[in-house]
């Protein structure tokens, strides 16, 4: 079972790599799309985001306090699902398809960072193949 979970965790970090990596090197371009967007923050929101999923994810990654990792990658993707993919605002069709989509495909990733914080609180170093334990200890 360590494999199924290493693996289920690399799949999960990936994603947020692969994003902390674009927030970190068109951090400018992304900037000008989160203000038109109405995101707060600008190019500094942009980078924070970048950072806090790309540590997130690592930690999820290696197991190095996963649960805060985990935590860590919800809480960034709350306000970014609200202010960037806010479909009640679309008054265009497709747009609003295409914000709903994303917005509950966020949600998705959020549910599955929580079920990933719970794992890690409860089962902690037993989950086999991490570097550290939790911080955060449940049940």
């Amino acid at each position: 079972m360590d494999i199924v979970f290493l693996v289920a965790r690399l799949l999960f970090a990936v994603i947020f790599l692969l994003s902390a990596v674009g927030h970190l090197t068109q951090a400018d371009a992304m900037a000008q799309y989160s203000t038109y967007k109405g995101a707060p923050g600008g190019k500094t929101g942009v980078i924070l985001s970048g950072l806090t999923m790309g540590v997130g994810a690592l930690m999820v990654l290696f197991g190095i306090f996963g649960d805060i990792g985990s935590l860590l990658i919800a809480a960034t993707l709350i306000p970014v699902s609200f202010f960037m993919h806010a479909h009640w605002k679309e008054s265009d069709a497709q747009a609003k398809q295409t914000e709903q989509i994303s917005f509950n495909k966020n949600l998705g990733l959020i549910g599955g960072a929580l079920a990933l914080f719970l794992l890690f609180a409860v089962q902690g170093a037993d989950m086999g193949l991490s570097v550290t334990g939790s911080l955060i200890q449940l049940g």
